[in-house]
C-alpha cells in the first residue's frame, strides 16, 4: 500500500488499532534508540497497549532514567491524586492537551522547514558575499563593513535561539502536562 500521510485521531476498529499500535511502538523503540545512540543520552519511554499490556524501554535501563528524573524533579512536579479527577474530565483534558501537543509539533516543524531554508538562504548568501577574499587582503572601510555585517548576524542568530528556545520550552512543558494529565 506505501506510505501515506493519516489523520490523527484514534483508530476505530480494534483490530487495526492493534496493528497500528504495536508497528508505532516498534518504530517508536527504535527512535528512541538512535537517540540514545548518537547522542548519548539517557532515555526511558513506557507504553501500554489498547489491551493495558505494559512495554518498556530505556537506555540504560528505565528505572535508572525514572529514578534520575524523579529525584531532580521531585520539588518541581505538582500532582493531583487521581480520586479528585473524574475519568471523563481527565480523558478531556488529556485530549486537550493532545490537540495543543500536535499544534506545538505542527509549529515546531515548521519552523525546521523555515531553519532549512534560512541554512539555504546563508548557503547562497556565502557564494554572493563582499567578504569572500582572505582577511589579510581586506582593507580599513572593508573591515568595519564586515563587523557591522557580523554584529546583525550575531543579533538575528540570538533571536532566533531565543524563538527556538521559547518553541522547546513550550513543548517540554505540554509534554510533562500530558504526562500529568496521564498519571
Amino acid at each position: 500500500m506505501g506510505r501515506r500521510k493519516i489523520e490523527m485521531k484514534m483508530v476505530k476498529d480494534s483490530g487495526s488499532r492493534q496493528v497500528t499500535f504495536s508497528k508505532r511502538r516498534s518504530g517508536l523503540f527504535k527512535k528512541a534508540n538512535e537517540l540514545a545512540t548518537l547522542c548519548a543520552a539517557q532515555v526511558a519511554i513506557v507504553v501500554f497497549s489498547p489491551g493495558g499490556k505494559p512495554y518498556s524501554f530505556g537506555h540504560p535501563s528505565v528505572e535508572a532514567v525514572a529514578e534520575r528524573f524523579l529525584t531532580l524533579n521531585l520539588r518541581s512536579r505538582v500532582s493531583i491524586p487521581r480520586q479528585l479527577v473524574a475519568q471523563p474530565q481527565r480523558e478531556a483534558k488529556v485530549e486537550r492537551l493532545s490537540r495543543r501537543l500536535n499544534a506545538i509539533l505542527n509549529k515546531l516543524q515548521a519552523e525546521m522547514k523555515r531553519g532549512e531554508m534560512l541554512d539555504e538562504g546563508v548557503k547562497a548568501a556565502r557564494k554572493r558575499s563582499k567578504f569572500r577574499k582572505p582577511i589579510n587582503e581586506i582593507n580599513l572601510y572593508e573591515l568595519i563593513e564586515m563587523r557591522k555585517a557580523m554584529g546583525q548576524l550575531r543579533e538575528r542568530v540570538k533571536q532566533r535561539m531565543s524563538e527556538i528556545e521559547a518553541s522547546s520550552s513550550l513543548l517540554l512543558l505540554s509534554k510533562m502536562a500530558t504526562k500529568q494529565a496521564e498519571s
